[in-house]
Formats: structure tokens, sequence, C-alpha cells
């Protein structure tokens, strides 16, 4: 590892050797008798290489430090550019899972072998560190393994310069030849799922403010994903202006799914998608769905009064997985609805309890506000109308309130149900369970926003932004595919060991290290260990592999150190 600052060729003791362009400075410091030859042999020590603009001058090694200890090193030569001791543990699961998907081909196409090289290095750095601040790459890649060539490591400058120059059809040319190798002929369940991201840059296009679910008071823009539930893996993805509500957004999606060639998916949605408008729009483009009913909705409410005690404790309805009961009944949903709809109705014992207590806990805490504004001219917010009547004199001073116990007992008696609608017949396990597979969308945005960093973009530029929202869709789909591997491998243990989760798992391939020894060459720490054994296993990889792989880095290494 040589420095980047030159420094003055010592006077004595120096022999230059000349090794295709580049002549190296080695230093002579002993000698030693030869028995069989009868002569002294020197023994000396690379220390350095010339610079190729003054003789007089060369740059350093750690060798140069070791046998001069009394030159003091300018203030820019005195860093390595990099660490003694490279994680590759995590680096390599990543690179065989973005190799199985042809991901470093893809973009390479797109952006070209540098650009692309550097786009999948920031996004390990993401899943790895779980940050997506570019002014702090340069830290990570210090210590890591990395995809550039040679294992080059750029500046954030340079991260930053990636992304506000990544031309903007690149997130366009890559989703459509990711969702190409797609396989189109069969039936598939797409779950779709839409959150917002929080920005500081207020200039921006997309940027708006609107109604998000953690309102901090920032601008937000949306951010939508497609993901396969039937094979674990993110489809596409939609970016679009933060006052733009989630269920308007659904037919731009749909239209979406139809040319990127899916045509036999039933999409999966939750409860904020419920609307007659887009249950129309899938019937016309011709996709099924499985779709949670709004709570307290009439048509709920009706079949609940009809199903009531008919079911709740019915073994023959018991759902043993989910530890609910479920029946179906099939009626429309509209009065012009043209079809029969299928509706699943749930009851759970657990989920009654704890929307009552959640209710009665609401119910207090409108009261204590209540007995507090007594006697004053507070004006309360509608939903204590839908509990309470409240009593004003004629100058509007708050007098006193009355608990509607109708309303309240017909809540109560709702506790605990719910309700999924789907457009083909099935049974109530059959719809719950599918429903139940997109609890895998909702851990990939808490993944995206926890395990990524990506609760906030910390971009200036739109198309800065729009090239981080790429980076970001690709560093989900490789962590997406690591957590699959890994539940796959320990499902069926009744004991999970601590290490059977994504960031747990993480942390201990980080621990597989190369160490750089004074001869310059980085060479594997240790040996694997069991743990580290049982993870790379999820990955078809073993120690062997592991070895392997750390023989080629530190050759590319080397090969690096001596241009």
């Amino acid at each position: 590892m040589y420095f980047d600052s030159t420094v003055p060729i010592p006077s004595d003791h120096v022999v230059r050797i000349k090794k295709d362009s580049i002549i190296y400075i080695y230093y002579e410091y002993g000698r030693k008798y030869d028995k069989d030859r009868g002569y002294n042999s020197a023994k000396r020590a690379c220390i350095g290489k010339q610079s190729t603009t003054d003789c007089n001058l060369m740059y350093p090694n750690q060798n140069f430090r070791k046998h001069f200890p009394e030159y003091e090193l300018p203030q820019d030569c005195s860093s390595v550019s990099r660490s003694c001791c490279l994680k590759i543990g995590t680096y390599l699961v990543i690179d065989k899972i973005v190799k199985s998907f042809e991901i470093p081909k893809m973009i390479n196409t797109i952006l070209g072998e540098k650009d692309g090289s550097l786009f999948l290095d920031f996004a390990a750095y993401s899943i790895i560190t779980e940050g997506n601040a570019a002014q702090y790459y340069p830290d990570y890649a210090y210590n890591h393994a990395l995809f550039t060539q040679g294992m080059k490591i750029f500046s954030d400058s340079k991260i930053s310069s990636l992304l506000s120059q990544m031309p903007e059809s690149t997130s366009s040319l890559f989703l459509a030849k990711w969702n190409e190798n797609m396989d189109h002929r069969k039936k598939i369940y797409i779950s779709y799922d839409a959150t917002n991201k929080n920005s500081q840059a207020g200039d921006l296009e997309i940027v708006e403010y609107g109604h998000p679910k953690d309102d901090q008071g920032l601008p937000v823009f949306g951010y939508s994903i497609a993901y396969d539930s039937t094979n674990s893996i993110p489809l596409f993805y939609e970016q679009y202006p933060g006052s733009i509500v989630d269920i308007s957004q659904l037919e731009f999606m749909l239209s979406k799914a139809q040319a990127y060639g899916y045509r036999s998916a039933t999409f999966i949605l939750d409860r904020g998608y419920f609307s007659k408008a887009n249950i129309m729009e899938m019937e016309s483009k011709g996709y099924s769905f499985v779709l949670m009913v709004k709570g307290m909705n009439k048509l709920v409410n009706s079949i609940i009064e009809e199903k009531k005690n008919s079911f709740e404790s019915s073994r023959e309805c018991y759902i043993r997985r989910y530890e609910t009961y479920g029946t179906t009944v099939k009626c429309k949903l509209y009065a012009d609805d043209t079809k029969d709809r299928y509706i699943h109705l749930y009851h759970s014992n657990q989920r009654r309890a704890a929307e009552s207590m959640v209710l009665e806990t609401k119910l207090n805490k409108m009261m204590d506000a209540m007995d507090k504004f007594k006697g004053s001219r507070y004006v309360f917010q509608k939903s204590f109308l839908n509990y309470f009547e409240l009593t004003y004199d004629n100058d509007g001073t708050f007098l006193m309130y009355e608990e509607r116990q109708d309303v309240v007992e017909r809540e109560l008696n709702t506790c605990g149900y719910f309700c999924i609608v789907t457009s083909e017949k099935m049974t109530a396990k059959q719809a719950l369970e599918i429903y139940k597979s997109r609890d895998e969308n909702e851990k990939l945005f808490r993944g995206d926003k926890s395990y990524l960093g990506n609760k906030s973009m910390r971009v200036y530029s739109d198309r800065s932004t729009t090239s981080k929202i790429l980076i970001e869709f690709v560093a989900l789909i490789i962590r997406c595919r690591f957590y699959t591997y890994i539940k796959d491998t320990f499902k069926d243990m009744v004991v999970k060991p601590n290490y059977a989760t994504v960031p747990a798992a993480i942390r201990e391939l980080e621990k597989i290290e190369m160490s750089r020894d004074y001869d310059g060459i980085y060479r594997l720490d240790h040996a694997v260990t069991k743990k580290q054994k049982d993870i790379l296993k999820c990955f078809g990889l073993d120690a062997d592999m592991v070895k392997q792989s750390s023989i080629e880095i530190s050759k590319q290494l080397r090969e690096k150190e001596a241009i």
C-alpha cells in the first residue's frame, strides 16, 4: 500500500529495480552469509516506488515507516488510503445475490462499468451500514471489499457526481430490463403499498406538503412498490408528488404492471385502497384482487349482524395458524355491481380484546379532555361528536357531555371482526393466507426506512433524488433476497438461532476479515467460524469459497497497487 504524497529518496543503501514501467525503491538493511555459496547476500525491503515526474522523489509504503521512523512524513501523506483490515463476508453474499439476478450486467450496460460498480457499492453501503448519507461512504469503503475495478475508493464528491449526473432514463431502463427477466407466464400475487419520504429540499418538483403517516412538518413525496409475494421479490416502484393521495395512484400502477407484461396477476391491497373506483379499475384491466375492507364499513356491519354468533366458536371455521375464525359470504359489493364477490368475515378473540382496550383508552382520554375544558369556549374536534353529546350555553361555553351509549356499544360489538373481499372464489382460510403474505411487503418498507436509512433522502436536486431512489430499490432487491434465503433456511427450526435475522447475520458476516501482512499482501485473517458457516450455507457459500474469494481479492488489490 503506497501513500498518496512523495518524499525524498534516501541517499544510502538504496537500490532501484525496474519492473515493467515502474521503478521500485529497495532499502538494503543488512547482509546474511550464505554457507552454501560462500558469500554474503543482501537483505532488502521495498520501501516505495519512484515518482514518474522527479527521479529524486518516491511514493513511500509501510516499509518506509518501519525502516526510516525518523522521517517526518507530510501531513497529507500520513494516512493510508485503505485499512489494513478489510471486511469481506457480507460483500461475498451480496456479490452472489447480484450476480444471480444479473444486476451488474444490467447496471453496467446502462451506466458503464466504472459508474455501474460504484452504483453497486453504494447499494451495498446502504445495506451494511443502514445509512444513505454520501459523506460517510468513504469511511465504509476504507475497510470494505468493493465492486469497483481494483476496489478503488472514490470520494463522497464522486458519489454526489454519480447521483446528479446519472441519465434520467436510467431508472426506466433498469426497471424494463429487470421486469423483462421475470416469468410472465405464471400467475403471481402482487402486493402493492405506498409510503412517504421526507425531504428538507423544498425546491424539488416532486416534493410537496401532503398528509404523511409520520408528519414531521417536512415536505414529502410519495413512493410505492409492487412486490411479487409469490416469488418474494420487488418488481417495480413509483415516485410521485407528496400531495397525491395513495388511493388515487393505484390506477397508474396498474397501467405500469400491464406495460411490464403482467397479465395473470392478483393484487393484494390494504384497506387504504378500498374504493369502488379502484375495484372497477382492476376489473377493467383484467386483474383479480384480495382486498382488506375498511373498518366500520356499512357492508361489513351488515354482514357482521347477519353472521354474528354463527361461526366465532365453530371449529370448522377455525384457522389454526392465525388463531382466527372465518366464514365466507357471496354477495355484490355495490347496488350496481355486475359480479358476485366473496366476502370473508373473520373474528379473533385476541383482536377483540386489543381493539376494545384501544377504544376504551380513547374514550377515557376524550372524557379527561372534556372535563378539563368545562366552563371554557373550547371547540372540540368532530371525532368527539361521534361518541358524545356536547352541551353549550348561549355564549358558546362548554357545559357538559353525555356518552352516546348506542354508538359505543355498536362499535364494541364489532371489535375483533375484520373483512377481506376477493374477486375469485376461495375459502376464508385461503384468502387470509394470501393477504398475510403481504406482511413481507410491510417488512420491506420497514427495512427501507429503518435498515437502509432511507427515511429521508438527503439530496437537493430532482436528478439526485431519482438516482438515489433507484439505488435504494436495487438495495431493497438485494436485502429482500438476503431475508428470503435466511428465512427459508431456518423456518423449520423450533428454536431459531439469534443470528437468523438480516441485521444479526450481517453483523456476523462482517467479522470475516482479511488483514494486510508486512509484505503488503492481504490474507484471510482467521478461519470461518461455525456461526458464519451456517449463515454462508443459506446462500450456497462455504469456507472454501470464502478462502478462494479472499485470494482473488488479494490478487486484485496487488494488481491495483502495482499500477
